[in-house]
């Protein structure tokens, strides 16, 4: 037995560097259709035809119970079953583990030729990973005949991930077993479970049974948006948890698929259904609710109560039990300091512990907590807050405000893991058009996501290595319904997958559509709800050299063709064919669709524009918008195009605690018959109106006259302003908004900066 074993592992080494050595250089293909994007890989004009007589093939090292994951697999999407054997036949799945001969960890190669597959792993998760490829590539077809080619493949990042709120809304945990399924086949190895936050505690802890008869549930939900008013509830009673037979099983089918489960335990904020549980625990002593809404609350866990620590160390000791993770996710994002500001107990603590301020007081928390995790053998990782008051000495950064966090961290030698909100959030919309299904905010279309560099620029290739990768997030406060979160995660999760796996100089989005949609036959027969709108009509707005504005109109759909009208009808084969950007040089209604084969696909987009004195004309401002409003170039505001309620679609300007102050060159002096702007007031998304927006006029840009003044805005969401004027010439327009400043006590946001948004500022 012992000589057998011999000759097969020479014989199989000695193939894997005939195959490396005849292969020197081996292109990319995009036709061989596996997500995410292989190294190297190519077809060699052969075909493999599973068969009633195909056998899997396992080499000693290879774990027996991945290959009955990989036949269940396997059955599932092509009704196939071939057997596992250890002798060889004329039509065979051979897989082998070799760490000499394939170099990178979970790399593999994959060889495919008419009578044989062979599998070859640096590890078992490289045989796993090879056999996904193996699955995606069955999967295609209605004979499930694999096409002949040659891959060598490795992962760029170790971490590859995406984590799932289900605190906000819970799902079971065969629902989480089954996203594992799909996760693994794209080749994502970490589970971020985020278990606990203000509207729910979700795990099961024996030593405190009122996390589960209190914690986990609250009185009723929020019904619609959270900026909209009045707030409406179901009235229902809603909630649920995990047990711990229940993690330990779920922890195990990932573990057995190549996934770690990373808990999040959420500290020292997003803490108010614990603290509902346990009152004793905040600053105030309560009563508390868990929360029916969602946001950001100003009861905490209080850092000055002995107490508080206990009950966290318990509680993590039951959650090591059951997750053997390397890292313990403890939050730290997001904590409000107005309770410790008042509380005795935190100012006593902040004075024995020579702590300046409140941000030092949560490093206190944060470190005291990594010191009982270190003392058990594990690591930290929390949100880039944790770097508020000094960054724990071997704590890891979860970088999601921005990259700042990430790159402040990975200068300082910390690990990092990249998941910024404007490219990786999975709760984002990922379409403009007005009846996509309901998200918190934001917009991520599958491009924008793909599109994101996980390593910042600005590190060196030392302080690179520092970046462990990166993950996508998923919010579930809008996702009431396993279909709603799947329609959310797919295909998005996709595009993050080969940004984690695939080499840089390999990625290229129109590949990536080709492979995506030869996806969609096995989403079908996984039962996944994918979203599949990333071909429809998206849209910029642009400048020809004489100074008009344009809009351009695109479509990825290959051949497909975009008719269009401008008189508000709707379009079709009779239509106009579009081929070169609109110029916009009078007020319409511009709708599109694009066709293939005679047949529309897709909605019909449609924008409405303005044409005014003002637009394309040049546009200073005072002050620079807030990060996440900013279009970019100032003459936005005089484009012709309206924000809509949504504040995702680039045509809004948000000031955070600073005014507005805009002036528009008209370029010569003229008649002003009337000047408006449109205002955003959502105070539950921190929109606030300004105390005063006023216009102003002048015909040499220094000397000003105000021909209007208002404070009063009624309307929660879009207030439309229009002052009408007489017998008024100027060059020069300034329209002036004074920012609320500091939001108040007692409002949604209380001691934050309001922020001011405004869109098109039209002048007739």
């Amino acid at each position: 037995m012992q000589m057998k074993r011999f000759i097969f592992s020479s014989i199989l080494v000695f193939s894997i560097h005939f195959i490396l050595a005849a292969q020197s250089h081996i292109a990319s293909k995009g036709d061989l259709n596996i997500i995410p994007k292989p190294f190297k890989a190519t077809p060699n004009g052969s075909t493999f035809h599973f068969n009633k007589k195909t056998v899997l093939l396992l080499s000693g090292d290879v774990d027996k119970s991945a290959a009955q994951i990989f036949l269940s697999s396997l059955h599932l999407i092509t009704n196939l079953s071939p057997s596992i054997s250890h002798k060889a036949s004329s039509n065979f799945i051979r897989l082998a583990i070799d760490s000499n001969s394939i170099p990178y960890s979970e790399g593999y190669l994959f060889v495919v030729d008419e009578k044989h597959v062979s599998i070859t792993g640096h590890d078992a998760a490289g045989v796993f990973y090879g056999l996904q490829s193996l699955i995606q590539l069955a999967g295609r077809t209605i004979n499930h005949a694999v096409p002949g080619c040659i891959i060598e493949d490795h992962p760029r990042f170790a971490y590859r991930g995406m984590h799932l709120d289900v605190s906000r809304h819970f799902f079971t945990a065969d629902q989480i077993k089954k996203w594992i399924d799909v996760l693994a086949l794209y080749k994502i190895n970490t589970f971020h479970w985020h278990l606990t936050d203000d509207q729910g505690w979700r795990i099961e802890i024996k030593r405190y049974p009122r996390l589960q008869s209190v914690a986990a549930y609250r009185n009723e939900t929020l019904v619609g948006h959270k900026k909209d008013l009045p707030h409406i509830f179901d009235g229902q009673r809603y909630g649920g948890y995990y047990t711990q037979d229940e993690v330990r099983q779920v922890v195990k089918y990932a573990a057995e698929r190549h996934i770690t489960i990373i808990p999040e335990i959420e500290m020292p904020g997003h803490a108010m259904a614990a603290l509902t549980a346990y009152p004793n625990l905040g600053c105030t002593g309560g009563p508390y609710q868990t929360a029916t809404y969602w946001g950001v609350f100003s009861d905490v866990y209080c850092a000055g109560n002995n107490a508080t620590f206990v009950f966290l160390q318990d509680v993590l000791d039951e959650v090591l039990n059951l997750f053997p993770s390397k890292y313990i996710h403890i939050g730290g994002d997001e904590c409000p300091k107005q309770r410790w500001h008042t509380c005795p107990k935190c100012q006593k603590r902040m004075a024995d512990e020579n702590l300046k301020d409140e941000s030092e007081l949560q490093s206190y928390f944060i470190k005291r907590i990594e010191r009982y995790l270190n003392s058990k053998g594990r690591q930290i990782i929390g949100w880039d807050e944790i770097l508020e008051g000094g960054l724990s000495p071997g704590a890891t950064v979860m970088s999601w405000t921005g990259e700042k966090g990430g790159i402040a961290a990975a200068k300082q030698q910390h690990q990092v893991v990249m998941t910024p909100e404007k490219y990786v959030y999975l709760d984002y919309y990922q379409s403009l058009y007005p009846d996509e299904q309901l998200a918190a905010g934001g917009y991520l279309p599958l491009k924008k996501i793909y599109s994101y560099e996980p390593i910042p620029s600005v590190l060196d290739s030392t302080q690179s290595k520092y970046i462990l990768g990166v993950q996508a997030n998923v919010w579930s406060e809008y996702l009431d319904s396993k279909q709603k979160a799947e329609y959310m995660m797919f295909p998005r999760m996709l595009a993050l997958a080969e940004t984690a796996w695939s080499s840089k100089e390999n990625r290229d989005y129109i590949d990536f559509l080709s492979r995506l949609r030869q996806q969609y036959p096995l989403f079908k027969k996984l039962g996944i709800h994918a979203a599949n709108v990333f071909d429809e009509i998206t849209y910029t707005i642009g400048k020809n050299p004489n100074g008009k504005t344009l809009i351009n109109l695109d479509s990825t759909l290959p051949h497909g063709v975009i008719h269009y009208t401008t008189n508000g009808t709707a379009p079709g084969l009779y239509t106009p064919v579009y081929h070169d950007a609109l110029v916009i040089d009078k007020g319409e209604i511009v709708k599109a669709a694009v066709f293939k084969n005679d047949q529309q696909q897709g909605r019909t987009f449609q924008k409405r524009i303005s044409f005014h004195k003002a637009v394309g004309k040049p546009v200073t401002l005072t002050f620079q918008p807030a990060e996440n409003y900013n279009p970019g170039d100032p003459s936005a505001l005089v484009n012709g195009i309206e924000g809509s309620n949504l504040y995702n679609d680039g045509q809004w300007f948000g000031f955070s605690g600073a005014n507005l102050e805009a002036v528009i060159d008209l370029g010569s002096v003229q008649k002003i018959n009337l000047i408006g702007t449109n205002v955003l007031k959502y105070h539950w998304q921190r929109m606030w109106e300004p105390t005063e927006l006023s216009f102003w006029v002048s015909s040499d840009g220094t000397n000003y006259t105000q021909v209007y003044s208002q404070k009063d805005f009624a309307i929660n969401g879009i207030n439309i302003i229009k002052a009408s004027l007489k017998d008024t010439q100027a060059r020069y327009i300034k329209v002036v908004g004074i920012n609320k400043g500091i939001i108040p006590e007692g409002e949604y946001g209380a001691g934050a900066k309001a922020m001011l948004l405004v869109d098109e500022i039209f002048v007739y």
